[in-house]
């Protein structure tokens, strides 16, 4: 999805993607300051969030954090709830370890994230601006 926003900014997904990523996320599940869960109903995967307990970042000038880096439903089962459930469910697990506060990003054209987002109480803290060099 991030590719076809801007394929300049975001790279494609390559072959196998789906496998590597989930061989990646099944690597992450008992490390103890990250979060995965996941909406089933019978079995089937609807989405799932991937978040993490992060320290002070001065780079990015933030304090202590979770940090929500991905959250994903199956396009067959948007508009039902799943995102935000899967959302309020994250923001718990981190509230409960500890974290004052929650930062995300999300693509400046996807506004119907961006919806959820702000429904739940985010509000926006930076910008990000991307320059070719090779134009």
């Amino acid at each position: 999805m991030h590719h076809d926003f801007d394929p300049q900014r975001f790279i494609a997904a390559p072959a196998r993607t789906e496998q590597s990523y989930a061989s990646f996320l099944g690597s992450q599940l008992d490390e103890p300051d990250i979060v995965i869960l996941v909406a089933e109903r019978d079995g089937e995967v609807l989405g799932y969030t991937y978040a993490g307990v992060e320290g002070k970042d001065y780079m990015a000038l933030r304090g202590p954090a979770g940090a929500l880096y991905d959250i994903v439903v199956d396009p067959a089962h948007r508009g039902q709830g799943i995102g935000r459930m899967l959302l309020d469910a994250t923001l718990d697990v981190l509230k409960a370890r500890g974290v004052p506060r929650v930062v995300l990003s999300t693509a400046e054209q996807n506004a119907t994230a961006q919806h959820l987002f702000e429904r739940a109480g985010f509000r926006r803290t930076m910008i990000e601006m991307t320059r070719e060099l090779n134009d």
